[in-house]
Parts: structure tokens; C-alpha cells; sequence
């Protein structure tokens, strides 16, 4: 059987597979037409699954995507051709979570003006300090992801309210509520995190209203997509002060323009999509992938992470 992989891995990761599977022929290169039209098995990042890959897999089985979202697939061509579809969900959760609480933290504590006023030598000790001990914290989208930055922000005291659709109760997470009561809800948090992943209801969800429902003393945190949130909105609500710190890793369009506002204002904290990234990103990939590729040799139907293609998750 041969499997393509177009994932960058290191020569000890390509031993270790050859070793853990001497059945197995496994190719190293771009996704060439040769290679594509021969290989049962793609394991890819994913940017590089456009139609014309799809067409030229043409005795594909199986696609690995090393990541978790499926943005920018051609899902129906995907769907038609009825291919096992697997994906890296889970391994963002702890270098995701650390991001956010390290976020959290930093401007509860006044790091940002810290360091500029070490680069500027004053000393000036009147930086505002905050203990988030005894705060409350919104997550948008307590899943894998979100429940473990619930976990590390109940273990400094904060209060955590976990929102969902159904309302049913998610680890590490004090409360829950649904949409009916959001608004309800935005005045009583100190944070909003937002972990929502791109679907029709969550594409523009936060509005305006929501920015004016928070405290003015509230942080608003968007780690989940870019789309979650109109750039025009962000800026409405930071020019008028609607919160005190807004703290952006995904954006509507990527990488963010140079023109755009949100790099220079203050109150603005402006991450380049990098809180996923991790040392282990690709051993926690290949984890997967391996227990996966034992179950598919033995001919087994229930695979780790098996995504419904046409529903992106």
C-alpha cells in the first residue's frame, strides 16, 4: 500500500513509520500526479487539497489532515468520492489553552506596558494590577479545546460559563447556557473567549450588541475563526471603548492587511494565528495517524477523529 505524505516530518519520524509498519510504502514529496493516482492514503496539512488534487486521487481511500478545520476544501467533490476522512482534533488544546490563559494573564497583570517601559527605562510602579482570582469567564465553544482552557482558568480561581447550542454540561465548566441567554449573560463576565468553529450560524454571530452588552473592564479573546467577527465591528468597539482589551489570532482575511488599524491601536493585541503552533504539534499528529493506520490495516471501522466531511467536523 502506499501513502503520501506531504506533511514535513523529521528523518526519526520517517523511520519510526517505515519501522512501525514495513508493509507499508510510504512516499515524501508534493502531491505530484503520479504519486496522487497510485497512493490509498493522503496525509496532508490540508492546504493543499484543492479540486484538482481531488480529481487526480483516483484511487485515494483514506485523507489525513493534520490539522482540525476544513475551510478551504472542496467538501461535496470529497464527500462524493465517499473517502475516509480523519483529522488531528484535540492536539491544539493544550498549546491553544496556554495562549489564551497566557493572554488572560498578561493583561491582567500589565505586561505589555511593562515591557515598554522597561524598552523606555522608566520606572513608573503605578502599571494597574489585576488578580483574575474570582472573575467569570465565557467560553464560546467548550469543547476539546475549550474545556481545557477552562481547566487551567478554574485552577486560578475563575469562574467558568461554558456556551453551546444544546446547553449540555461540559467539562471544567461551572454553568452553561445557550444563545437564548447570551446577552443575558455578558454583563455578569470579566472575559469572553471564542473558540466557535466556522459554520452558517457562527459566521458574523458577534456583533455589535454583544461588544456594548460586556463590562467596559472585559477582555474579548477570538481564537477560533476569523469570521466569528467582522474587522469593521472589532474596530467600532475598540474606538469607542466598549471593552477594555481585545485579543485577536484569527482574522477575516489572512494574514492581516498592513493598512488595517488593529495593528497599531492599543487596546488591540493583534497574534498572527500562531496559538496552535507547538513543538508537539506533528508527534501528536502522527499519534493519531498511527493508531489510525493499525486500525485501517486490520480492517477495522471505528477510527480516531473521523470527520463528517460536508459538516467540517
Amino acid at each position: 500500500m502506499d501513502i503520501l505524505v506531504t506533511v514535513p516530518l523529521k528523518d526519526h519520524m520517517k523511520k519510526d513509520l517505515a519501522e512501525s509498519f514495513p508493509t507499508v510504502t510510504f512516499h515524501y514529496e508534493e502531491a505530484n500526479h503520479e504519486l496522487l493516482e497510485k497512493s490509498e492514503v493522503l496525509v496532508t496539512y490540508g492546504n493543499d487539497v484543492n479540486e484538482s488534487v481531488v480529481e487526480r486521487a483516483k484511487n485515494l481511500k483514506w485523507l489525513m489532515v493534520a490539522s482540525a478545520g476544513f475551510d478551504n476544501f472542496p467538501l461535496e467533490m470529497i464527500a462524493e468520492r465517499k473517502w475516509l476522512v480523519t483529522n488531528a482534533k484535540g492536539i491544539h488544546k493544550i498549546p491553544m489553552a496556554e495562549s489564551m490563559l497566557a493572554h488572560v494573564l498578561a493583561l491582567s497583570k500589565g505586561f505589555p506596558q511593562i515591557y515598554e517601559n522597561e524598552r523606555q527605562k522608566v520606572w513608573d510602579r503605578r502599571v494597574p494590577q489585576i488578580e483574575i482570582s474570582g472573575q467569570k469567564a465565557l467560553i464560546l465553544g467548550p469543547g476539546t479545546i475549550g474545556s481545557e482552557v477552562g481547566r487551567l482558568l478554574q485552577a486560578f480561581g475563575v469562574y467558568t460559563i461554558g456556551y453551546n447550542r444544546s446547553g449540555k454540561p461540559s467539562p471544567n465548566m461551572d454553568e452553561m447556557i445557550q444563545p437564548d441567554q447570551l446577552l443575558d449573560t455578558l454583563p455578569k463576565v470579566d472575559s469572553v473567549i471564542s473558540i466557535l468553529p466556522s459554520t452558517p450560524e457562527t459566521r458574523e454571530l458577534w456583533q455589535v450588541e454583544h461588544f456594548e452588552a460586556m463590562k467596559e473592564s472585559a477582555v474579548f479573546l477570538n481564537f477560533g475563526r476569523g469570521d466569528f467577527v467582522k474587522e469593521e465591528v472589532v474596530l467600532e468597539a475598540l474606538n469607542k471603548e466598549m471593552v477594555r482589551h481585545v485579543v485577536l489570532d484569527v482574522f477575516e482575511k489572512e494574514p492581516l492587511r498592513e493598512e488595517s488599524e488593529l495593528w497599531t491601536m492599543p487596546n488591540c493585541t493583534v497574534s498572527p494565528h500562531i496559538s496552535s503552533l507547538s513543538n508537539q504539534y506533528i508527534p501528536r499528529s502522527l499519534d493519531i495517524f498511527k493508531e489510525n493506520l493499525q486500525r485501517y490495516l486490520d480492517g477495522e471501522k471505528d477510527y480516531v477523529n473521523e470527520v463528517d466531511i460536508l459538516r467540517g467536523y
